[in-house]
């Protein structure tokens, strides 16, 4: 919601400005422009990127008109479950985890949160580094060099579609001086024609640099800054992971391996001490009652 507006704020308030200032729109109108400006930054796309890039790029532009996937919500819940796993495995060792790690959507503890089993990303990143803590045949350390590596992995791969998207508005406006280029060539060959419709086709042709210029900056850099926003909060999710289970392994009670994780939350998502404290007392108490309840 937040991309169309300011795709129409873009749009009244350079096209708006312009009939305001005694503009015509007519004669911004050049669909020839538009289709060698687009056609080539379609091309220069293709080009750049091997299939995979091309692929993960389609699938990230739906993302771009969602809110945003992470918000404290959902990091309370992520705290709330590994703070119910920890307390399991620092109570009954963890080989008690083992159940509830290979089939998570079974899983008592898992499935009270559907929103995080929905995440591969996130799921397979608990999951994999439970497993791995369950073996104990690896240091913390050793765990912690492991999820430095796959999270810059995860950058990397986060990263292609928006540095495509960044490519391709860098060399809109470039492109939008080639067809500018090419509509002066069109004009200077007709110069034999009167002055008035020798001035209309040079307009014509400067359109091209305020297209290409438009289009860059107005509309498809943004995006690819978008894109990397939305990435940073996928790794930070998984920070957040790292830190919580690395503090566990180094000996921490539960409650005190989440306050880790979320010190690093961003303040807009994060939080307060408080607030997590209470949301965790109630899962307690809910785990609580299920128990009891439990014949």
């Amino acid at each position: 919601m937040l991309v169309i507006l300011g795709y129409v704020v873009v749009f009244l308030t350079v096209f708006g400005g312009f009939v305001l200032s005694g503009g015509n729109l007519g004669a911004l109108f050049q669909p020839v422009e538009l289709l060698i400006i687009g056609g080539a930054g379609v091309g220069a796309f293709i080009v750049g990127n091997n299939g995979k890039a091309i692929s993960a790029t389609m699938k990230a532009f739906p993302l771009l008109f969602k809110g945003a996937q992470y918000n404290k919500s959902i990091y309370m819940d992520l705290m709330a479950l590994m703070f119910l796993l920890l307390s399991k495995a620092r109570q009954n060792g963890m080989m008690a985890l083992e159940n509830d790690i290979e089939d998570p959507q079974n899983s008592p503890l898992f499935s009270a949160y559907p929103r995080l089993i929905a995440d591969k990303l996130l799921m397979n990143f608990l999951v994999d580094y439970l497993r791995l803590m369950i073996s104990g045949n690896m240091s913390p350390h050793e765990v912690e060099a492991l999820m430095d590596e796959e999270i810059e992995t995860c950058e990397h791969e986060l990263e292609v579609p928006a540095g495509s998207l960044n490519s391709v508005g860098d060399a809109f406006p470039a492109f939008g001086i080639v067809a500018a280029v090419m509509g002066v060539v069109n004009a200077l060959a007709a110069a034999d024609r009167p002055a008035a419709e020798l001035g209309e086709l040079i307009a014509h042709a400067m359109v091209g640099t305020f297209l290409g210029i438009l289009l860059a900056y107005g509309f498809i850099l943004p995006l690819a800054a978008l894109l990397r926003q939305k990435s940073s909060e996928k790794i930070k999710i998984l920070q957040c992971i790292k830190v919580t289970l690395l503090s566990s392994m180094s000996g921490y009670a539960p409650q005190i391996a989440i306050e880790f994780g979320r010190k690093i939350l961003y303040s807009t998502e994060r939080p307060t001490f408080i607030e997590l404290e209470e949301h965790v007392r109630q899962v307690k108490s809910n785990k609580s009652s299920d128990s009891e309840g439990a014949p």
